[in-house]
């Protein structure tokens, strides 16, 4: 897949206010400063189309961002640093539960883990939520340039691991470079065979 156009479309703060389309819809999601802004630019190859920052809890709307006119990519908002309430099931907003568990054309959630760490309760909490829900998702292992490749392939491991505990099958894993750019043909590619795939099965 090539990327020609990629243009932020609207901030929603909640799953009313999100655009009335039938655009296909890909997710990112993923603890505070994890990276998902890095990724976005990476991705579309615009190195200020999602604002980067080190101050965790940065964005706190849902961001709307069309690709090729075709699909959109939506940048959501990162959970594990809290200023909403906390509550025991969750800790990301309200909002962003609806949309997840609401949004009707949304095709996968990409999920970010930091590949630099063991398997974080939090992360394990949230994909047993979404997989509660019956959301399509898959993983993208983030920051792999800051960590030897034998380090990082460990963590990745040891999540995959933890996940067994509630879910038989292996979900799908991508790892990226922010910094290098390896990985990014492999989550175009993936995404790729998502809109294949439903458009055979829609067809």
């Amino acid at each position: 897949m090539k990327i020609k156009t990629a243009a932020f479309e609207v901030s929603a703060p909640d799953l009313r206010s999100c655009p009335k389309w039938a655009l296909p819809e890909f997710a990112l999601i993923g603890r505070s400063n994890v990276g998902k802004s890095s990724l976005l630019n990476l991705l579309t190859e615009r190195r200020e189309l999602a604002k980067v920052s080190d101050t965790p809890g940065k964005t706190k709307l849902i961001n709307f961002f069309v690709i090729n006119g075709a699909w959109s990519l939506v940048d959501l908002p990162g959970y594990g640093y809290a200023e909403v309430g906390r509550q025991r099931r969750l800790e990301f907003n309200e909002a962003v539960a609806n949309f997840l568990s609401g949004r009707r054309n949304l095709r996968c959630v990409f999920v970010l883990i930091d590949s630099r760490l063991p398997p974080q309760p939090i992360d394990l909490e949230f994909l047993r939520w979404l997989e509660g829900v019956g959301v399509p998702f898959a993983l993208i292992f983030t920051k792999t340039d800051k960590q030897s490749a034998s380090q990082g392939q460990t963590n990745i491991d040891a999540f995959i691991q933890a996940t067994r505990e509630w879910r038989a099958e292996r979900p799908d894993v991508l790892a990226i470079s922010s910094k290098t750019g390896a990985g990014r043909t492999d989550i175009l590619n993936y995404i790729s065979s998502v809109l294949a795939r439903h458009n055979r099965t829609s067809g």
